[in-house]
């Protein structure tokens, strides 16, 4: 079986989330948003079910507010000290590095003070592009509206290793809501199009990972979601 931890991290508890190869133990690491020391001491204990020890490859951002990225330095630079072969990679999309870039100028704005610049941006997510963490296959879908360069990670089914079809939806679907699109860039008919047009194609079954708050499905969704 594939690992999957969540750690409900900072003030505005994001979900952040690790994804790791049972056969190869490389991981990559979703929306590390805050609460860096907690992460990597919790990565430090991990062990795939086959006694892999965890090596994050990629810091996945659903979009570039600073509850996603806040972490982000902190993390990479901490498991590069730690002896790790290769700083994991940095991904979002290109239409959210400048609020990726803001990032000191978003905390300031809320009253928190303790960010440092982001490191550079290491890989540009692109829309359908395919990724591969080990066996685990995962494809970006660019859903506008929250932010620009909003994304989620589809993660592909695959029995032999224990995955079930999953979306990681940052802050564009949630159980029983939307993303706001009152910030920086958001647009809410485009949201709202990215959801109909490229998130409810999707299969029912589909378990849904929104960046904050709790699983979901995709039926679910389609059946009971008032915004939808």
């Amino acid at each position: 079986m594939f690992l999957d931890r969540t750690w409900v991290v900072g003030p505005f508890q994001c979900n952040c989330r690790l994804l790791a190869c049972p056969k190869t133990g490389y991981a990559l690491l979703v929306d590390p948003g805050d609460e860096p020391g907690r992460i990597v001491a919790e990565l430090g204990k991990l062990r795939t079910p086959t006694g892999l020890p965890v090596q994050v490859k990629y810091l996945l951002h659903t979009h570039g507010h600073l509850d996603h990225i806040g972490a982000s330095r902190p993390v990479a630079e901490s498991l590069a000290a730690e002896g790790a072969a290769n700083r994991p990679k940095i991904a979002l999309h290109r239409g959210d590095e400048e609020l990726y870039r803001a990032l000191r100028m978003q905390g300031q704005l809320f009253g928190l003070s303790h960010y440092a610049d982001p490191l550079p941006v290491d890989h540009y997510l692109e829309h359908e592009e395919a990724l591969r963490i080990g066996e685990l296959r995962l494809s970006v879908v660019h859903t506008p509206g929250h932010s620009p360069g909003s994304v989620c990670f589809r993660l592909h089914e695959d029995s032999t290793l224990g995955v079930p079809e999953t979306l990681f939806s940052g802050d564009t679907l949630f159980q029983g809501s939307v993303g706001r699109t009152d910030l920086w860039g958001g647009d809410q008919e485009q949201m709202f199009r990215s959801i109909r047009d490229r998130i409810l194609v999707l299969d029912d079954e589909t378990r849904v990972c929104p960046g904050h708050g709790p699983e979901t499905r995709i039926g679910i969704e389609k059946r009971e979601n008032p915004f939808l």
